[in-house]
């Protein structure tokens, strides 16, 4: 569907829905269904996450980590993705996951997954960016004469997040048409990488893509610690999970999209199915251009750019580099936009510590400009300040990091899991157009709550074990402060006759911000 066909029966119905949630229409809805499926197409970006973190395939059980273990990654991931489709359909609203444990669960739950939703997508903006600024040292710091440094980072940071962000300020038109020139881009240039690659392949040796191999330890340039076969296998799942994630943009700009209640459960799977495949394609054509598979396991993390250079013509191999660093800068864009709603969506309930400026909508741009400059400014904080700090050889940075998608797969889970148990209770006996029914649902619920034991699991092993006490630490202060202070202040999303009573409330906002009814 597209914007075109949107008509004045489907706006007063995305309304009416938002309106019975107890918020009023701030947000201008400007995205169409495919700019919905292109803003978590962009963060999940196979030519951020694939290329930057390949290295945990190349460098680990080989051939094998691709040819089978993407495959298998990527089926861990999505069983979220289709079980958040089904709640997001009834529930399409900004901050969508927060808003998901609130009803499905209490006021309690909700603000945990609030917590594990923001701090995940805050530090993963910043982890996008150190990987595009890594990448484009990579592919151009001899060039320019650049070199790495904190200094040099920290700057490099400061003017690439403040352009995703000055864009995101200028209202959800500008984004939606980058992102959705994105969602091109990122097909045309996984093709055109994969046709290269396949193009200056010495042969096609498809066997490799179904060897194991173990290249843990020095053999793979101490990518992971020395471990058996097994689990340098399961560790290499991470690439596929760590890459196919950031799809709960869609649920974070339903108050944005037409049709939410249609388009956001669509836009959330289809993102991941083309992901999987055009990254399934893309990575097994690099690994057939692999010269020596030993060789370039030696290489860590820099098999990439050791592989390009060693098979590439310079000019397609720029022109590559240049098209990839645009679909880096793009996958931040979006993230910029998905942290940014799900500050404001948690403000508006006072949620956090200043809330109503977090949650005030420019009148002109119709964004909240408040939450998208502290969330760009957190993330550079965030980056700058790790860096900084190490324990024992390893800075503070890597090891938060190797948290960020644990606790983003948390906020995943806890909404999954609350619906596996409200289904059917008068927390949830009503379901959203996107329906599959509930044996499918609690299906695909019971396998994500196994999905996140996994990811857990092999998230904290060597050299993340630092990750085991970040997250246990995490939910102990996060105990204390709940107990402590926030229950007896925060209330949560209004829910019964709460929504009712704001009723004047809502229409004094649509009123500030413009809003025709």
């Amino acid at each position: 569907m597209t914007h075109q066909d949107y008509t004045d029966t489907d706006k007063l119905e995305d309304v009416k829905v938002l309106h019975g949630m107890g918020y009023a229409q701030e947000l201008e809805r400007r995205m169409s269904r495919f700019s919905n499926f292109a803003i978590s197409f962009s963060i999940i970006c196979i030519l951020s996450g694939g290329i930057n973190s390949l290295a945990q395939a190349t460098s680990g059980a080989g051939g094998a980590a691709i040819g089978i273990g993407w495959p298998l990654g990527c089926l861990v991931s999505a069983v979220f993705a289709i079980a958040m489709a089904q709640i997001s359909s009834a529930y399409p609203t900004a901050g969508g996951l927060y808003h998901w444990g609130s009803i499905l669960g209490n006021r309690g739950t909700g603000w945990l997954t609030a917590w594990f939703n923001l701090l995940g997508l805050i530090t993963v903006l910043g982890a996008i960016n150190v990987g595009t600024y890594y990448f484009f040292i990579g592919a151009f710091g001899e060039y320019l004469g650049i070199a790495d440094s904190t200094t040099v980072r920290v700057v490099f940071l400061v003017i690439l997040t403040g352009a995703q962000a000055l864009i995101n300020h200028m209202g959800i038109g500008l984004t939606a048409k980058l992102t959705d020139f994105s969602g091109y881009l990122i097909f045309v240039t996984a093709i055109a990488l994969s046709v290269v690659c396949l193009a200056v392949a010495d042969g096609y040796d498809f066997a490799r893509l179904f060897t194991f191999s173990n290249y843990s330890g020095e053999a793979g340039g101490n990518v992971w610690p020395t471990t058996s076969s097994a689990w340098v296998f399961l560790l290499g799942l991470l690439l596929p999970i760590y890459t196919i994630t950031g799809y709960d943009a869609s649920a974070h700009t339903s108050e944005e999209t037409v049709r939410a209640a249609h388009s956001v459960p669509r836009g959330m799977i289809s993102s991941v199915l083309w992901s999987a495949v055009f990254g399934y394609i893309m990575l097994c054509s690099f690994v057939l251009m692999i010269p020596n598979m030993d060789a370039a396991a030696a290489q860590g993390w820099n098999v990439f750019f050791w592989a390009m250079n060693e098979q590439v013509n310079p000019l397609v191999k720029d022109i590559l580099y240049f098209l990839i660093f645009i679909c880096q800068f793009l996958c931040g864009l979006a993230t910029v936009t998905s942290v940014s709603r799900m500050i404001f969506a948690f403000a508006r309930d006072r949620g956090l510590p200043a809330s109503k400026a977090l949650s005030k909508v420019s009148p002109k741009y119709r964004t909240p400009v408040s939450a998208i400059w502290t969330g760009s400014t957190l993330a550079v904080l965030f980056v700058w300040g790790s860096s900084l700090v190490s324990i024992g050889e390893t800075p503070v940075y890597t090891i938060v990091v190797s948290c960020t998608v644990i606790f983003l797969f948390f906020s995943f889970a806890i909404p999954i899991a609350l619906g596996l148990l409200a289904w059917g209770t008068p927390k949830w006996n009503k379901m959203g157009p996107w329906d599959m029914g509930e044996g499918k649902f609690k299906f695909f619920a019971v396998l994500s709550i196994l999905a996140m034991a996994l990811i857990f699991v092999l998230g904290i092993q060597p050299p993340n074990e630092w990750a085991l006490y970040i997250t246990v630490g995490f939910l102990v202060v996060t105990a204390i402060v709940w107990f402590g202070f926030e229950r007896r202040r925060f209330r949560g999303p209004p829910i019964g006759d709460e929504v009712a009573r704001r009723s004047a409330e809502i229409a004094a906002a649509e009123r500030a911000v413009g809003e025709k009814a």
